[in-house]
């Protein structure tokens, strides 16, 4: 939505001569002053980072946010401290604050990250970032320069209608006046800023993401030589999240995550009396699943566990792992005994992934229960939800509705038996392969990994298998391949710890632009795993590879490329391995990422001309597998 902020003078309606504002405007730099102000304000409300692309009109804001990254002792007193990051591309200025954004909320301390542009198509650049934060939660601030009012519509430079350009991915926009140094203007900043902080941060709403603040500013856009104003509170607003007064009345300081307050009052699992919860213990016995998508956290497990139940869960899904856990469950789904026995799915997360999934999701003979506790909208692709909660009840926390164990030991004998299927086709395959790529990322990956779409995902979905998982992280909002490895950078900087990242070949094409950190900025310590079929290799997986479709599929899906990638890594200055075999891959992964060593490509060449034989043959060796089991 739009929210104009209270009009200022501008050029042609000053204040008359003798008025009690007449002389309230300072004579130096009002936009200056004004960047200043809100640089203070947004570190007062938690922002940490900005990331900066350059331009000339934002310059009151590049000019502020380099004296706030100076170390301690040499910022002005006033100024706020503040970790900057410059990248020259906006897109890929965008997905580093996404990245970001996610490290801090992976760390456990989630906040808004900020990114400022300059005016013009700057400002379209961050919208592919901008709808994976929409569509992920993910709390980003917007700050875009723009032309002052009177120069909008008139054809000058750089000059578009920037106001409602990245509606509707985002949850708010703030059309800011340039300043004039008017009294009052200060506070009304300040305003401004708790405002977008805490919508960005959906404290009211629990719909995190991202907010757009469009700062008009006009000449002179530089600073006057002024120290910083003294920092005041005067407009700063505090907004709690929802049920923060009442932890905070009880010495808490703050609320509980949502997800663990064990409330509902859903007819299945919220019993109003002892019948019902007899009732429900009843129905324990109906076969049931968790599936965990994306950004379930470990509550699915939790959930899994307590109730004797399988547990399906992406590698994103931050519950992968733990006896419960399925190992390559996609190709069980399909087996009556199996998938097409379940007559009960408890959704948490995102799940994107599998289309036997999303069958299963919307079967007739299944009943779905989704618990979505963030956000306007709940997941349910299928259209199929039964009941959607806000909150896990105590029930299933308890262990209320546990299952026949039996029915649990059935499914982890089949994982046992599928995964073992998977590895006999993949050790036998004549070169390297995809999922096998998977394998060994996964095998080696004990801290964090940040794994791209459309194969790669997919892949390690199939094949791995965690006692405990990494951090796994992925941009699955809109599951896109844009901006991955400058997502993946973020992440790596915002925790500051070495990170893996395991990408196809387009994606990373897609964003190598992000392989670009100039002298001056800190580099992440990064190893990117590249698996490059040449080509789009998950669409020969897809009806579009079937065999009648083969003369189109090379050149309008397969897409091959030809691209050298050590030689684009050696014009970016980063470093780049070139594998063909799995002890060549062991090898590298064994060797990074590491603290200090920055941004390492590993590029494993894998076979692709016989990528659908493969799908067919593991689900094959699973299907033999599991009967003979």
């Amino acid at each position: 939505m739009t929210e104009e902020a209270p009009e200022l003078p501008g050029r042609d309606d000053a204040p008359a001569a003798g008025s009690p504002s007449a002389h309230a405007a300072p004579t130096g730099s009002p936009s200056a002053h004004a960047a200043r102000v809100l640089l203070q304000a947004l570190a007062r409300l938690g922002v940490r980072e900005v990331v900066l692309a350059p331009g000339s009109r934002s310059a009151p804001l590049a000019h502020a946010l380099a004296e706030a990254a100076l170390p301690d002792g040499e910022r002005d007193p006033h100024a706020p401290g503040l970790d900057l990051h410059v990248r020259v591309d906006e897109r890929d200025a965008g997905f580093l604050a996404l990245g970001l954004a996610l490290a801090a909320r992976a760390a456990g301390h989630p906040r808004p990250v900020a990114v400022v542009t300059t005016s013009g198509t700057a400002v379209a650049n961050l919208h592919p970032a901008v709808l994976e934060a929409d569509h992920s939660g993910v709390p980003l601030l917007l700050v875009t320069a723009d032309r002052p009012h009177e120069l909008r519509g008139t054809g000058a430079n750089q000059t578009t209608q920037q106001v409602g350009l990245l509606a509707p991915a985002v949850r708010l926009t703030l059309d800011v006046p340039a300043p004039v140094g008017r009294p009052g203007e200060d506070r009304d900043l300040r305003h401004l800023a708790s405002r977008a902080v805490a919508v960005a941060m959906g404290r009211r709403t629990g719909d995190a993401g991202p907010v757009h603040l469009d700062l008009a500013f006009r000449d002179p856009l530089v600073p006057d030589g002024a120290p910083w104003p003294v920092p005041s509170g005067d407009g700063l607003t505090e907004v709690l999240a929802r049920g923060s007064a009442t932890a905070r009345g009880a010495g808490a300081g703050t609320a509980a995550p949502p997800a663990a307050t064990a409330h509902a009052s859903a007819p299945l699992v919220a019993p109003a009396g002892a019948a019902r919860v007899d009732t429900a213990r009843r129905a324990g016995g109906v076969p049931t699943v968790v599936v965990a998508g994306d950004g379930a956290g470990p509550l699915a497990r939790r959930v899994a566990e307590a109730n004797d139940w399988p547990l399906l869960a992406e590698p994103s899904s931050g519950a992968r792992g733990g006896p419960n856990a399925v190992v390559a469950y996609r190709l069980l789904l399909p087996e009556p005994d199996l998938g097409g026995a379940v007559r009960r799915v408890v959704v948490l997360g995102r799940p994107t992934l599998s289309r036997p999934v999303q069958q299963l999701l919307g079967r007739a003979d299944v009943e779905v229960l989704v618990v979505a506790p963030e956000g306007e909208l709940w997941p349910d692709a299928m259209r199929s939800a039964d009941q959607v909660l806000t909150e896990v009840p105590p029930l299933l926390l308890a262990g209320g509705l546990a299952g026949d164990v039996a029915w649990l030991s059935r499914w982890r004998r089949a994982g046992s038996s599928a995964a073992a299927a998977v590895r006999g086709v993949l050790d036998a395959a004549p070169a390297l392969t995809g999922p096998a790529v998977a394998t060994l990322v996964a095998g080696a990956t004990g801290d964090v990994l940040v794994v791209g779409s459309s194969n790669p995902v997919r892949d390690l979905d199939l094949v791995a298998d965690w006692d405990e998982p990494p951090v796994v992280l992925a941009n699955r909002g809109l599951a896109g391949i844009d901006g991955t490895l400058s997502t993946a950078a973020g992440v790596a900087l915002g925790l500051g710890r070495p990170v893996r990242a395991y990408v196809g070949d387009l994606t990373f094409l897609h964003d190598v632009g992000g392989l670009l950190v100039g002298p001056l900025e800190r580099r992440p310590d990064l190893q990117v795993v590249v698996a490059n079929d040449d080509g789009g290799s998950i669409f020969a997986s897809l009806e579009h590879g079937a065999p009648e479709h083969a003369r189109a599929f090379e050149r309008v899906f397969a897409t091959p490329h030809g691209a050298d990638l050590g030689a684009l890594c050696a014009g970016y200055g980063v470093r780049h391995v070139r594998v063909t075999d799995a002890a060549g891959l062991r090898a590298a992964l064994a060797a990074g990422p590491r603290p200090g060593a920055g941004t390492e490509v590993v590029e494993v060449v894998v076979d692709r001309a016989g990528r659908r034989a493969l799908g067919d043959a593991l689900a094959a060796a699973v299907r033999g597998a599991v009967a003979d089991g």
